[in-house]
């Protein structure tokens, strides 16, 4: 189980960050500190998707089950807040190669300019 959720984790994480790239590689050149927080919050974007998928499975007895809008609206809010933690205490390492990737692109468009 745990392979092929990898496996849809970084196919994911490929397409979004290639994304992501195209668009800061048009974008003005933002300082090291910006692109390192555009590629955590990044980073925490893609474990909040994630998180919700598992929450969302997780049934609809205890806690988080189906309370009509409030028991979405909650699981919603403890979901974004897992992601932001486990992006903060360094997540899964999505942020780092995001982050080496958007320097490149940096490097690129300034040595192929005139």
């Amino acid at each position: 189980m745990a392979a092929p959720l990898a496996g849809l984790a970084l196919s994911t994480a490929v397409g979004l960050a290639k994304n992501l790239l195209g668009q800061a590689a048009d974008a003005v050149q933002p300082s090291a500190a910006k692109a390192k927080k555009a590629a955590q919050e990044f980073e925490a974007m893609f474990l909040e998707q994630m998180l919700e998928r598992v929450f969302a499975s997780a049934g609809e007895e205890g806690p988080l089950g189906e309370n009509g809008t409030g028991g979405e609206v909650y699981r919603s809010m403890l979901v974004k807040e897992y992601a932001g933690g486990l992006a903060k205490a360094g997540g899964v390492g999505i942020a780092d190669q995001v982050y080496r990737e958007m320097l490149k692109l940096q490097e690129n468009a300034h040595a192929s300019r005139p």
